[in-house]
């Protein structure tokens, strides 16, 4: 039987992982995931730095991240390729991280908002709205009244 591929990447799990560093405050990030995910977050965070220790690029970023409370994009993908092969190298340590990004993944809460648009001049309106990396565009067509 074969299973479903619906691991997250390395540089996936990485990105959930520093999300708090990533975020401008306490207060995006709990718009974004629920209290349980953010709480999941440490933890997982806390696997990757146990698991990574002793690299000594590793360490620099984490006193970098620990000095800043930020993390860089560059920071984020230079973790993810230490955790690529620390994943490569051990399946317990790969399905214990997936299974926990995969729990702060679904703690993300959905954007339930309205988009609204006036327009008065009988021109094409276009509203955009962008979820997880996938834009929605629509297009809203204005019917005149037959005189």
């Amino acid at each position: 039987m074969v299973e479903p591929v619906t691991t997250l990447t390395a540089s996936a799990i990485a990105s959930l992982a520093f999300q708090k560093f990533l975020e401008s405050g306490a207060g995006e990030l709990a718009k974004k995931f629920t209290t349980d995910a953010i709480a999941k977050m440490d933890i997982l965070l806390k696997r990757i730095w146990t698991k990574l220790r002793d690299k000594p690029r590793i360490e620099k970023v984490k006193a970098s991240i620990q000095e800043n409370h930020k993390i860089t994009s560059e920071q984020v993908n230079q973790i993810a390729a230490y955790l690529q092969v620390a994943i490569d190298e051990d399946p317990q340590f790969a399905t214990e991280i997936r299974t926990l990004a995969q729990e702060i993944n679904s703690g993300k809460l959905i954007d339930q908002s309205h988009m609204t648009q006036e327009i008065y001049d009988q021109a094409k309106g276009w509203q955009t709205k962008v979820v997880g990396g996938t834009a929605y565009i629509g297009e809203i067509h204005i019917q005149g009244k037959n005189d």
